[in-house]
C-alpha cells in the first residue's frame, strides 16, 4: 500500500475501518484479492503482486490481517534486498501473535529496504518500521501511514484521516462514502510537499490521495472493515489502465475462526 487510514476501536459497531490505496507501476503483473490455494497457505485473502510473489495486504480467517508500505528514500535503496510483500503471508500463515511476530521480524528487519509494518490480531494492533527499528501498540484513535513512519503528517495522509474521522462522527460510513475518500486527486501546495530524494515535479505529481501519472499510479483502494462480532468485510476496487472510469470490485465476507 502507499496509503493507509484506519479508525481504532472509535466505533461501537466496527473496532477497525481501514481504508487504503495501493499505487504501483502499470505494467507491475498484479492478482486481484482472492483466496490464495497455495498448501500452507489456505486461508489466506489478499491480492498477489505477480512480480515479487507477496502482497500489499491481506487478511486471514482467523481473524488477523496485516498491510505493507514503502518508507521512500531513493537514496538508499538495496538492489538486492527481499521483497516486503513476503511479510503479510509470512504473518497470517504463522501461528505468533502480531507482537511476536514483529519481535521475531526484527532480527532479519536490516535487509528489507525501508518498510511500514502494520499487524493486527485478536491481541491488539502494532505497528513496526525498520527505519527505526521500534514496535509501537496502537491506541485508539485515527491513525494513518503513507509513505513515512506512522503518522507523519503528509498532506494527503491528514485529509484521509480527517475525512475517515467525519465520516464515522457523522455515521456516514457506507462503501461509495468511504470510496471518495480514496478518489481525491488534489495535490498538494509546494511548501508541503515531503523531501524523498525525487524531484519536486514527481513529489507534486504523487502528493494526491489517488495518483494517475504515465505509466504510474493508483492500482486498487481497499475497505476493510471488522465488526464487533468478528465479522469481516473486505472491498477491492480495481483500476485498470489508470485512472477512475475503468474499475472492477469484489467483495469478500466472513466471520473469524
Amino acid at each position: 500500500m502507499c496509503l493507509i487510514a484506519f479508525a481504532y476501536k472509535i466505533s461501537k459497531e466496527y473496532p477497525l475501518i481501514l481504508i487504503a490505496n495501493r499505487d504501483e507501476f502499470y505494467d507491475r503483473p498484479t492478482q486481484k484479492a482472492h483466496y490464495w490455494d497455495e498448501e500452507m497457505q489456505p486461508e489466506i485473502l489478499a491480492g498477489k503482486d505477480l512480480k515479487g510473489g507477496g502482497t500489499w495486504f491481506g487478511v486471514s480467517k482467523n481473524g488477523k490481517w496485516a498491510a505493507v508500505t514503502n518508507h521512500r528514500d531513493i537514496e538508499n535503496i538495496k538492489e538486492d534486498a527481499p521483497t516486503r510483500g513476503d511479510l503479510i503471508p509470512n504473518f497470517l500463515a504463522s501461528a505468533e501473535t502480531g507482537e511476536e511476530y514483529l519481535s521475531n521480524l526484527r532480527e532479519e528487519a536490516s535487509k528489507y529496504n525501508g518498510f511500514n509494518l502494520l499487524v493486527g490480531d485478536e491481541k491488539g494492533l502494532f505497528h513496526y518500521s525498520n527505519i527505526t527499528d521500534e514496535i509501537t501498540e496502537i491506541q485508539p484513535g485515527i491513525h494513518g501511514v503513507s509513505n513515512a513512519l506512522l503518522n507523519t503528517p503528509w498532506p494527503k495522509l491528514e485529509v484521509a484521516k480527517n475525512e475517515l474521522e467525519d465520516k464515522i462522527q457523522k455515521n456516514t460510513i457506507d462503501q461509495e462514502t468511504l470510496f471518495s475518500i480514496l478518489k481525491n486527486e488534489k495535490k498538494a501546495v509546494l511548501h508541503q510537499l515531503p523531501n524523498t530524494g525525487l524531484t519536486k515535479e514527481l513529489e507534486m505529481a504523487i502528493s494526491s490521495i489517488f495518483i494517475d501519472t504515465k505509466g504510474y499510479g493508483t492500482r486498487c483502494s481497499t475497505l476493510l472493515f471488522i465488526d464487533k462480532n468478528g465479522g469481516v468485510k473486505f472491498v477491492e476496487r480495481t483500476y485498470n489502465g489508470g485512472g477512475l472510469k475503468n474499475r472492477e470490485d469484489e467483495s469478500f465476507k466472513f466471520h473469524s475462526l
